[in-house]
């Protein structure tokens, strides 16, 4: 997949969260009852719908760049392993915080925003090349403050922001790592 190719999917994504943030300020932010309320079934679709809403367009504007920059990093793998990082990250993440979260609705896309982040630098580890190192290192030099993400404050999903990262490097454990039989055969 060329990197064109791959740009034009995550910028897809993004303008999909503008379209549904328009329609959400359009309905009186009724999209919000889509987000993730934790140890609820309703709240259980949220899983899947709360990395694409956003409580307002400031909230919006935070998650953009980064997703457009991490999602980009990412992709450059091919599609599916976007998807497979993505899944992973929305799926086991969205779960966590649906098990062990704050009473509240949860949405926004800086819990993917964090997997991707944790994805990148752990895919360094994994994936033991210069250019993995390289890019985990400028994503370290651009984004390293994401670590005050972990800290609780009012009014943010902390809980989102750990559970994402923590989930980002499963996907990467998961994906990247070589099994120990493969390893012994190597040798």
């Amino acid at each position: 997949m060329d990197a064109l190719k791959g740009f034009k999917t995550i910028a897809g994504l993004a303008l999909f969260m503008v379209a549904l943030q328009l329609l959400n300020v359009a309905t009186g932010y009724s999209l919000i009852t889509f987000g993730l309320v934790p140890r609820t079934v309703h709240g259980l679709t949220g899983i899947i719908t709360s990395p694409f809403l956003h409580a307002s367009f400031a909230h919006l504007s935070a998650n953009l760049i980064a997703f457009l920059i991490l999602g980009t990093l990412v992709i450059i793998d091919g599609l599916k392993r976007f998807l497979a990082v993505s899944a992973i990250i929305i799926l086991l993440g969205g779960l966590l915080v649906w098990l062990f979260g704050f009473a509240g609705v949860h949405v926004g896309a800086s819990g993917w925003i964090f997997g991707l982040w944790a994805y990148i630098l752990s895919r360094a580890w994994f994936q033991r090349s210069w250019g993995n190192l390289i890019i985990a290192s400028v994503v370290v030099l651009l984004y390293g403050g994401l670590i005050f993400g972990f800290l609780p404050r009012r009014g943010v999903s902390f809980e989102g922001h750990i559970f994402g990262a923590f989930a980002g490097f499963i996907a990467a454990k998961v994906l990247l790592s070589v099994p120990r039989s493969r390893l012994n055969a190597a040798r």
